[in-house]
């Protein structure tokens, strides 16, 4: 049996004291340089995603009934890869197999594997970026960072924090209560870690690596088998993945099936069946806040992690650097095409405009100011398309094009002629109802007018606990006023970001120290990942007898 645990055993110390730290760290570089990662990574993870293409999927003893497959790169054209497909009591069956072995095995054991498999699949991000690429629509240095670095990063804070959390107590004691005169009443205790079960990790569309390890690798850590079960059009990156789990828990002398595929197809998905199973015992879930429902209704037998929709805010209020805001703001707007669960969707402005560095601004100018940044930043197509990619699906630009009409077109989206690639639509909307009310997914953005800046707080705030919220961003001078802001933010249980102008964006969410989700409004019910998110995956079973005092 290879020893991981002794191989990463200085990896897995560093990232539990940096889970701890929230300083900035990470052991996995997110530049994709063959400085790094080798002289040839760059052109070994095309040639290896060439490969793939056209061709059955195959993964070593895998259950297989028949083999399915669908995607369709974004960018253009079909990836024509087959995997191997079972039925849900099939791939159940063969989890709970696995189970008791795996839930057997020493913590060390599975903490190894996992920070094994972390390594390996960090070794292969190249080709992770291009199976994100062209599964997403990401370009592909956000693909390479989404599927490689960033999801290893999040994985193994996962890891990190199930480690910390199964060894917090001893495993066993001598308990010996003094009686007085009487002899003391001497108990040996031990305690055994019990894992929940069958696991379930539902990957989404646009983020199937970054959204779906936290979960995957959590309960894995902690002793559940795990079935993944990848959205029908982003595959491959979650399939990748378990082939290298499975290859490690062999290497490890432990069963394969610890880990499984559930691939499907559009119209014929085999989620429902799996979620209410009444062996599954976990679910990860990321996407719409209605299958999210569905899930709480029918699957009352699992512990349900969830990441669902919301309406992301920014609240204007006043600047020192309006140029710098814009620009910060329209890159924000435009990245991914605004499918990113913290894409910023209503900007709240005062109706009576904002003070800033330039002088008074007026609503108007406002939205002029941030419809002239896009433009600059997207002025060259093959710019714009690195940064919008491409829409993961045709619906997704069509709804975003009906949203729009409902306001005055402040910015017309458009086309970069890269694949499904588009910019945003920038629209002033004047009311308290209308398309901007939900989360509008994809390149649209809303220009809200407020009566004062107390207004535009209370409006980001509100909406953000009401229909939920991951992120929140605000543009103030006021220290005072910023000081209101913060408090009602995390009363509605959203993360703010204040006067964000230079590198850093209210998209962006750091393993090791952003705390992903809140799990405080209706965007979701975990937070990534945190002591909640980890320690619900398994509980502690005593098993107690007497022993004979020393000095009896």
């Amino acid at each position: 049996m290879a020893d991981f645990m002794s191989r990463h055993g200085d990896l897995l110390s560093r990232a539990v004291e940096a889970s701890k730290a929230r300083a900035f760290w990470t052991p996995f570089p997110e530049i994709p340089s063959g400085k790094i990662y080798g002289e040839s990574a760059r052109t070994d993870g095309a040639e290896a995603f060439a490969a793939l293409k056209d061709t059955p999927f195959e993964i070593a003893g895998h259950p297989e009934e028949r083999r399915v497959g669908g995607e369709v790169s974004p960018w253009g054209g079909a990836l024509g890869i087959t995997y191997p497909a079972a039925c849900p009591d099939t791939l159940i069956e063969a989890s709970e197999s696995a189970f008791d072995v795996w839930s057997e095995a020493p913590v060390e054991t599975r903490i190894g594997v996992c920070l094994e498999a972390l390594t390996r699949l960090n070794a292969m991000s190249f080709l992770l970026g291009h199976a994100t690429e062209h599964t997403t629509g990401q370009a592909f240095p956000m693909a390479f960072q989404a599927g490689g670095p960033h999801a290893q990063d999040r994985g193994l804070e996962a890891v990190a924090a199930a480690y910390d959390e199964l060894t917090r107590h001893a495993a066993e004691a001598l308990w010996e209560k003094p009686q007085g005169k009487r002899p003391p009443i001497v108990i040996r205790k031990q305690w055994h870690i019990v894992p929940r079960g069958v696991a379930l990790t539902i990957g989404c569309n646009t983020f199937p690596n970054w959204n779906g390890y936290p979960g995957l690798f959590a309960s894995l850590a902690t002793g559940n088998t795990v079935i993944v079960k990848p959205h029908p059009g982003a595959i491959l990156p979650l399939a990748l993945t378990v082939r290298v789990l499975r290859d490690v828990l062999a290497e490890a002398d432990l069963p394969r099936d610890a880990v499984l595929l559930a691939a499907d197809e559009r119209g014929a998905e085999i989620t429902e069946d799996l979620v209410t199973h009444s062996a599954t015992r976990i679910v990860d879930y990321t996407g719409s806040g209605t299958f999210a429902s569905w899930i709480r209704r029918y699957a009352g037998q699992a512990l349900f992690f969830s990441e669902e929709t919301g309406v992301n805010s920014v609240t204007i209020l006043g600047t020192d650097d309006f140029r710098g805001m814009c620009a910060n703001l329209a890159f924000s707007l435009s990245l991914y095409s605004g499918q990113m669960c913290t894409s910023p969707q209503n900007v709240y402005v005062p109706r009576g405009g904002i003070e800033t560095d330039e002088g008074p601004k007026t609503f108007d100018e406002v939205g002029a100011g941030l419809a002239q940044a896009i433009d600059a930043l997207l002025e060259d197509r093959d710019a714009a398309a690195q940064i919008c990619g491409a829409i993961v699906r045709p619906e997704v630009a069509e709804r975003a094009a009906e949203a729009a009409s409902a306001g005055r077109v402040i910015r017309s989206g458009g086309e970069t002629g890269h694949g499904r690639s588009a910019t945003p639509w920038l629209v002033a909307v004047d009311g308290p109802e209308g398309p901007q009310e939900d989360e509008c997914f994809g390149p649209v953005a809303f220009l809200i007018p407020c009566d004062d800046g107390e207004a535009a707080i209370s409006a980001a705030s509100g909406i953000a606990a009401s229909k939920g919220a991951i992120t929140a961003a605000l543009y103030s001078r006021d220290e005072g006023e910023i000081d209101r802001a913060s408090r009602a933010f995390a009363r509605a249980g959203v993360n703010l970001s204040v006067n964000l102008t230079g590198g850093i964006y209210v998209n962006q969410s750091a393993a090791f120290s952003d705390f992903h989700i809140t799990g405080g409004n209706p965007a979701g019910n975990a937070s990534l990942t945190d002591t909640a998110f980890v320690a619900p995956r398994f509980r502690r079973a005593m098993v107690r007898w007497p022993e004979a005092p020393k000095h009896a």
